[in-house]
């Protein structure tokens, strides 16, 4: 006679997918609270036991302040590294080096035309709607844009002079550049070159299980985040300029949703469904960080853990699409241009059009993928054409929730384009694309018992 055990059923723990979403609205409605108790920034003390604590500087400044920059410095303390890592492993796994020219071509056109679609796009949609008509407001404040480099000065400070300073600023161009010479270099070494592959192997397959210890903790980064923003950042902020950010807001998640998936069923014929669903985590890591260069980590992992694209191809078209696909940043100036025009009553020729996509797109290569960039190019942009700089003062307090879309919908683009390479290179996993549970076992680490994770 057998005694059955009594036995509990296993909780199943939640997806990263769904606990980062939980972080996201948590955060939100925890900042929405904060700012009803402290309208207009004014703090608040409260009794504790006998002891009084300012709202403001113990929770918002303090804990909140120090678990969301510690998780962005903890994302920001990869990037380097993983793209180094990462750029070597894949340069050495080619074994003609001459296919990196063509990669490299493939991957900067793709970049360019999407860029170049986004914008335009983005003018005739604004065009459309007339989001500055009939606001008559007046720039009570300037912005001061910085100079923006030269396309020759682009292309001489792609080249490191000393490559741990390039390292420590993170440069990432430059460390591209190096991380690409030196990968050549060990394929070209012969056996010394193989043990050093080896050793880069490893320390790929060491980075990227970091990348998942920090992944298990971002959606307690993310509420951090979240909440300390909307403490500040409501949707009464919109004001007048609702039309335009809607407007923006429209044009991105068109682009997010159908030109990419367009393009990657044209050029490969998979299916997008499959495509925008794995991009969830990535897309929605993205809009929390702002910070395409942040997201680097996420979105390497998902092409190749996720997508099915061969890291040889991922390691070079993710930073590289960080750096130079600014898609979304580039809808925000087409949409932007227009706007300030009709709000100053200034009227734009086709010329002036053309030139604002021509210049936002050569702009976007060699522009940093941190929060706010958009801005800098922007005045460029607006120079360019003739428009009042000081403009910008009119968009800057709507500006950080659509930075957040905007970097969502740049790593959908640099995946995308790392498919499409990808496939047009044979370097393309067809069953691991297809397979919705890929990638699934890496996303979990049972810290208890660590060896299980080996």
């Amino acid at each position: 006679m057998t005694i059955e055990k009594n036995t509990l059923p296993i909780k199943k723990k939640a997806s990263l997918t769904s606990r980062i979403v939980i972080g996201m609205v948590a955060g939100i409605l925890l900042g929405s609270f904060l700012q009803w108790l402290m309208p207009n920034g004014t703090d608040k003390v409260i009794s504790l036991y006998s002891i009084e604590l300012s709202l403001k500087g113990f929770l918002v400044e303090g804990i909140l302040e120090v678990i969301g920059q510690v998780f962005m410095a903890s994302l920001r303390m990869l990037v380097v590294p993983l793209v180094f890592v990462s750029l070597v492993c894949g340069v050495c796994s080619l074994k003609d080096t001459s296919k990196l020219g063509r990669i490299g071509g493939k991957a900067v056109g793709l970049y360019l035309a999407t860029t170049a679609i986004a914008i335009s796009f983005a003018i005739f949609v604004a065009l459309i709607v007339s989001p500055g008509e009939g606001v008559n407001m007046v720039a009570n404040s300037s912005f001061s844009g910085r100079e923006a480099p030269s396309l020759a000065q682009v292309i001489i400070q792609m080249f490191p002079t000393n490559p741990f300073e390039s390292f420590a600023e993170g440069k990432m161009l430059q460390v591209i550049v190096f991380a690409l010479l030196f990968g050549i270099a060990i394929a070209l070494s012969g056996k010394a070159g193989e043990r050093v592959a080896l050793l880069f192997e490893d320390l790929s397959e060491v980075i990227m299980r970091l990348v998942t210890i920090l992944m298990n903790i971002a959606p307690y980064g993310v509420f951090a985040l979240l909440a300390t923003l909307f403490t500040t950042v409501s949707l009464t902020t919109f004001g007048n300029l609702i039309e335009y950010f809607l407007v923006v807001f429209f044009v991105l998640v068109v682009h997010a949703l159908v030109t990419y998936p367009v393009i990657l069923k044209l050029l490969t014929g998979l299916n997008p469904e499959i495509f925008l669903k794995k991009m969830r985590d990535a897309a929605i890591f993205a809009f929390s960080t702002a910070s395409s260069n942040a997201t680097i980590p996420v979105t390497l992992e998902t092409a190749t853990k996720k997508m099915g694209v061969k890291n040889s191809i991922a390691s070079f078209t993710v930073p590289l699409g960080a750096t130079i696909n600014m898609d979304g940043t580039a809808i925000m100036q087409g949409v932007a241009t227009v706007f300030i025009a009709q709000v100053f009553s200034q009227d734009l020729t086709l010329a002036d059009y053309l030139t604002v996509v021509l210049t936002a797109t050569l702009a976007s290569i060699g522009t940093a993928g941190v929060p706010g960039v958009g801005l800098i190019m922007l005045a460029m942009v607006l120079e360019q054409v003739g428009l009042p700089v000081e403009g910008i003062a009119l968009i800057i307090g709507v500006d950080r929730l659509l930075d957040m879309t905007r970097t969502a919908v740049n790593v959908t683009g640099d995946s995308m384009v790392s498919i499409v390479v990808a496939k047009s290179e044979d370097q393309f996993d067809h069953d691991m694309y297809l397979d919705p549970q890929a990638g699934s076992n890496i996303e979990n680490i049972d810290f208890k018992h660590l060896d299980n994770n080996k």
